[in-house]
């Protein structure tokens, strides 16, 4: 199987392509048209409906339902993981020309209606049409990266001769996998630890975030559009308090790919070390979870160029990434001339319902969010000065203005602690190196980034700045496929790197095969 070389999706420019405006508006108003439907879980192919639902609700729009999903179960959760492991005797030993070439229809299969798949998003977690439209990039990026990566790997291996032998190394699958992805991007990321698993012969149940099972379920029918066979993939709605715990408890489940919070994140880790009766592995935990981002504004820098970087980094999406910068470091001598020109520039953003191609901003993903937010905003003003922000916006739903706090200590709480929402804590520092220490000082390594004109700050940064992903002179968001694997240190999770060469390896197991042969 050739594929040409891989090349990130291009994204789409509603601004400057009237074609790509009218048909992003066109599958708006479609998907508004589907709001509400019911949706079943399917286990090795069979459409199982329960007696107890729970409902999508859009956040933008208090009270809208997106989606009516039937809820799992333990008992359910033992059933798709028997299925999954089923599925998994005939998937497994299926050639790795054929898991590749599934991902490529895939890959096919979302690009001829991606922004209906970015409509979801604006329904179902509030991304804007720009957000939504690279959530779905990502989606696609990550099944053609990864089908030529399977190729890759499934090739001749280097290894050292040795006289009298025949050898040779092969990447075999590990069994049945869990995976649970996050809210926040619900599409790119569910997609990415999906395809990882199946493309390397394993197969697994999805349990959906609680928040967006509707975008996981328009996935699940693309794979099966696919060609994707019975059981390979199932699907399970449910809390996970009780579904998602049954799934990584259970014996015959081989690994776990997550992406989420710090304390979920190391619940299941640590759920998953248990040994189990029947269980004769050690489960293998792939970790994605938070981060207090940090971006360093250097004296010697563009200073409008930095705030440009800052902001983006805080507010796209409502600053409920990751990788969102929370945490602007900024040397004393440039301090209050950022400060000033931050303000105008966030001040600026558009904050409203995400159908709607002008908004910027969007709500926070539901209730408990935005009083958890709010809630850290009063912490905020009493640890430094609110510069600007700070307040509910209008709107029926969760919405929230961009809100900036300076003055901050570096080990107040709000900057220490992950928000995931649009709070941006701005630290004064004495010099360069001050700001470095303060951007290591806090549980995290995911992302940062450094604005400077100094190549010697630099490299200094290069070397000492602890995070997984590191930018200079450009916002600490938006890592793509096959240029950036994304992954961080620390409590930010395992650094699985996701989307980059050494992803796959998480998601199989390395055989070496010896044999003696006559001289």
């Amino acid at each position: 199987m050739n594929l040409p070389e891989f090349k990130n999706e291009p994204l789409s420019d509603f601004r400057g392509n009237a074609e790509q405006h009218r048909r992003m508006q066109e599958a708006v108003e479609q998907v508004a048209g589907e709001l509400g439907r019911e949706y079943p879980l399917v286990i090795g192919g069979e459409r199982i409906t329960t007696p107890k639902k729970f409902r999508s609700l859009n956040p933008a729009q208090e009270g809208q339902v997106v989606g009516v999903f039937s809820q799992g179960d333990a008992q359910l959760a033992g059933r798709a993981v028997e299925a999954a492991e089923k599925a998994f005797e005939s998937w497994s030993r299926t050639s790795a020309e054929t898991r590749a070439e599934l991902l490529v229809r895939t890959a096919q299969e979302i690009r001829s209606c991606k922004h209906y798949y970015a409509a979801w998003m604006i329904y179902e977690v509030g991304k804007s049409w720009a957000e939504a439209d690279a959530d779905v990039a990502e989606a696609i990026d990550f099944c053609e990266f990864y089908a030529r990566e399977m190729l890759r790997l499934a090739g001749s291996q280097p290894l050292t001769p040795v006289a009298g032998e025949r050898n040779y190394l092969r990447y075999i699958p590990l069994g049945v996998g869990v995976v649970i992805p996050p809210w926040n991007f619900p599409l790119a990321i569910l997609v990415g630890m999906t395809t990882a698993a199946v493309v390397a012969g394993n197969t697994a149940v999805i349990k959906p975030s609680s928040d967006s099972p509707a975008i996981a379920y328009k996935f699940f029918e693309a794979l099966e559009k696919s060609g994707l066979p019975a059981g390979v993939a199932n699907f399970l709605a449910g809390p996970g308090g009780a579904v998602g715990n049954a799934l990584v408890a259970h014996p015959r489940t081989r690994f776990i790919a997550f992406t989420g919070s710090k304390e979920v994140g190391l619940g299941i880790n640590e759920l998953a070390a248990r040994h189990q009766p029947g269980q004769i592995w050690i489960k293998r935990v792939i970790a994605e979870m938070g981060g207090k981002d940090s971006i360093v504004v250097d004296s010697n820098t563009d200073l409008d160029a930095a705030v440009e970087g800052v902001a983006v980094s805080a507010f796209g999406f409502q600053g409920q990434k990751c990788s969102a910068c929370s945490r602007a470091i900024v040397v004393a001598s440039v301090y209050d001339a950022f400060l000033s020109k931050l303000k105008q520039r966030v001040e600026k953003i558009v904050v409203g319902n995400p159908r709607d191609s002008v908004t910027y901003m969007g709500p926070v993903i539901n209730d408990r969010a935005r009083k958890s937010i709010e809630e850290y905003i009063e912490v905020g003003k009493r640890e430094g000065r609110l510069l600007t922000g700070g307040k509910a916006a209008p709107g029926p739903g969760y919405f929230l203005e961009p809100t900036v706090i300076a003055d901050v200590p570096p080990r107040a709480r709000i900057a220490q602690e992950e928000i995931f929402g649009p709070v941006l804590a701005v630290i004064k520092a004495k010099d360069f190196e001050d700001a470095l220490e303060i951007a290591n000082n806090t549980e995290y390594g995911l992302t940062g980034a450094v604005f400077t004109k100094d190549p010697a700050k630099i490299e200094s940064a290069a070397e000492r700045f602890h995070v997984g992903n590191l930018y200079f002179n450009r916002k600490c968001t938006g890592a793509l496929v096959g240029g950036h694997p994304f992954g961080g240190f620390n409590m930010s999770g395992t650094d699985s790197k996701a989307g980059g060469r050494d992803y796959l390896l998480l998601f199989t197991q390395a055989k070496s095969v010896t044999e003696k042969v006559s001289a």
